[in-house]
């Protein structure tokens, strides 16, 4: 994803900002706003998915034929597996693996833009070039997930802008897109689809619908629904 957004810089900020949420939660076995996952459920993922991003980093630039995970059972097992583990133990293992990561990512260079990388053997193949801003994402809407005080209103403007971008072609890229128009008080509009219902808030709040069906802050009469499972 070509952006003139410092990804990595971002990546080491928000790495931390999430850090500092999970050193105060007391409770990682409250639900979070993924479905049916605790909190617990979403550290363990982040923790494991820097693992994932390492072993990209890896194939990408020392050619070592690694993908992400062995199977998507191994991934949903391994989650499974660390989710119910006491707070402490899981922000040490958060600290471990995703505090490294942006000096990895950073061994990504131009020459290795294009190199096809897998998420599991044969699956969903991704470009090496993107994957600061895969890993950014993945911490930045995962740290929402945690319902802890972190929400997109808490993101950097130029960060919301581009994940604001991308959710935007998601929702232009399914098969049941929904009419509507978005329109922010920032003064951006958007049609998808025919256009029909007006959607309309802040960009936080636009960002926080379509990544994550929150309501705050957005207004439509009515709210249309959002593809399932995009």
């Amino acid at each position: 994803m070509a952006s003139d957004v410092d990804l990595l810089t971002l990546l080491d900020r928000h790495t931390e900002r999430l850090l500092t949420t999970v050193q105060r939660v007391d409770d990682l076995a409250a639900p979070s706003l993924c479905a049916g996952w605790t909190r617990g459920h979403v550290v363990t993922h982040v923790a494991r998915n820097a693992d994932a991003f390492l072993a990209l980093v890896r194939a990408a630039v020392d050619r070592t034929g690694e993908t992400m995970y062995p199977s998507p059972e191994a991934r949903d097992a391994d989650i499974e597996a660390g989710a119910t583990r006491d707070r402490d133990v899981q922000l040490e293992d958060l600290r471990r693996t995703a505090r490294p990561l942006p000096a990895a990512l950073r061994r990504i260079g131009p020459e290795h833009e294009g190199r096809l990388l897998a998420r599991t053997p044969g699956v969903a193949v991704v470009t090496a070039e993107n994957l600061p801003y895969m890993r950014l994402r993945e911490v930045v809407y995962h740290h929402v997930d945690l319902d802890a005080g972190f929400g997109f209103a808490d993101v950097e403007p130029e960060l919301v802008e581009l994940l604001l971008a991308d959710e935007l072609d998601r929702l232009r890229g399914v098969t049941d897109t929904p009419d509507v128009t978005l329109r922010t008080t920032e003064g951006d509009e958007w049609t998808i689809g025919l256009g029909t219902t007006e959607v309309s808030g802040d960009r936080a709040a636009v960002l926080a619908w379509l990544a994550r069906g929150l309501t705050d802050g957005v207004t439509a009469d009515p709210l249309p629904a959002l593809p399932a499972g995009r």
